[in-house]
């Protein structure tokens, strides 16, 4: 009997250890994923390659973005010309095997229509918490927490 449970307990253990491997795998690739996805499309302001990083089916909560990796390429192509000098910090990340929480700011000066906000000049910074689910190695849905009061505030919006 103590044999047996011997037997059991190595088994268990192996068993946990390659579970934990396998997930810390998962997590670093979520990791690397969305930091490569962040530089190249929030810092570099390329969409040329947002399939490698997001389904087509892409599901966005955020009701002011449509739904699609093509809602997700046509909402962010206007923010980039509405704001020429657009930045994203990337201020801190955590990931486990199937989500990746961001926090960042985004700043930019308001040279042109946004949001049906005509151009204000306004100078802004707002910070966000962007969660992500990941499928088969890339972004499959996304919620979203921002900041939009300061925002607004600093638009001068009414």
């Amino acid at each position: 009997m103590k044999r047996y449970f011997l037997h059991i307990l190595t088994l268990t253990t192996l068993l946990f250890n390659g579970a934990n491997a396998m997930a810390d795998t998962a997590t670093n690739a979520n990791l690397t994923l969305l930091s490569n996805f962040s530089g190249e499309v929030f810092v570099n302001k390329d969409l040329s390659n947002l399939n490698t990083y997001m389904k087509k089916d892409y599901i966005q909560h955020n009701p002011a973005v449509p739904q699609g990796s093509e809602g997700f390429k046509t909402f962010f192509n206007n923010w980039f010309a509405a704001i020429p000098d657009f930045h994203y910090e990337l201020k801190n990340i955590i990931a486990n095997d199937e989500y990746v929480w961001v926090y960042g700011t985004y700043s930019g000066t308001h040279e042109n229509e946004w949001l049906g906000i005509p151009a204000t000049h306004a100078e802004y910074a707002f910070d966000a918490v962007d969660i992500f689910r990941v499928e088969d190695g890339q972004l499959a849905e996304h919620w979203d927490v921002m900041d939009l009061h300061t925002l607004f505030t600093q638009l001068q919006v009414k």
